[in-house]
């Protein structure tokens, strides 16, 4: 524990990492460290029991996630700004955290006089992120709007993440090996894309496929 400033909790559930960031703000006199948890769930407990100023928050930790956590705090307890700290840059991921009211979103290789400031920006409400991360928002927002996929195009995208055959797509969907084909055409169109791999990278990056990585290059 420090002693003054702007009262804060760590959160992240890699004990090497929080430690570091404890070491790194500890001689600190404009902040003051009133808790340390391991997971979400403590982190709530420490947030009702000492009402800090600010959370620094892990956006990935087992029992209760940085989204869940800070989608709580917001609602519950909302004199704490919650700053996302962690390794995750992908849209997904800042999107989730952004939307689930963090006030700040900082990768952990900030520097030390930067996470200091940027705890005292969001104690005073002002919004900050990384300049990765607001690179990436800015890129994001001039995207053309998203065009939606029809349920089967989902469904034969899925299959190619799978790495199924165009073949083996139209049997397992119960449909001609040449409809398999329009629909890579139709999706390829929507998604921008010129190949298979591509569309379900790109398909993944949108929130429109989970979980896979495709195979093959021809419709």
């Amino acid at each position: 524990m420090t002693g003054g400033g702007i009262r804060i909790v760590v959160v992240d559930d890699h004990t090497v990492m929080r430690a570091g960031v404890v070491a790194l703000l500890s001689s600190e006199t404009s902040v003051e460290i009133v808790g340390e948890a391991g997971d979400g769930r403590e982190a709530l407990e420490l947030v009702e029991r000492y009402e800090p100023d600010v959370a620094l928050v892990d956006l990935r930790m087992p029992v209760l996630d940085g989204v869940a956590t800070t989608t709580e705090i917001v609602a519950r307890f909302p004199r704490t700004r919650v700053l996302i700290l962690t390794t995750y840059d992908t849209d997904a991921d800042i999107e989730r955290g952004v939307e689930a009211g963090a006030i700040g979103y900082l990768l952990k290789d900030t520097t030390r006089e930067q996470l200091v400031d940027a705890i005292h920006a969001a104690s005073r409400g002002e919004t900050v992120l990384a300049p990765r991360v607001a690179e990436r928002l800015v890129a994001r927002m001039r995207q053309p709007a998203q065009v939606p996929l029809t349920a089967r195009e989902a469904d034969v995208l899925r299959a190619v993440a799978d790495g199924l055959t165009n073949a083996e797509i139209g049997r397992r969907l119960v449909i001609a090996e040449a409809t398999v084909k329009t629909h890579l055409l139709r999706l390829f169109a929507k998604l921008d894309v010129n190949d298979r791999t591509r569309a379900v990278v790109v398909a993944m990056e949108r929130g429109l496929l989970h979980g896979a990585s495709g195979t093959g290059n021809s419709p």
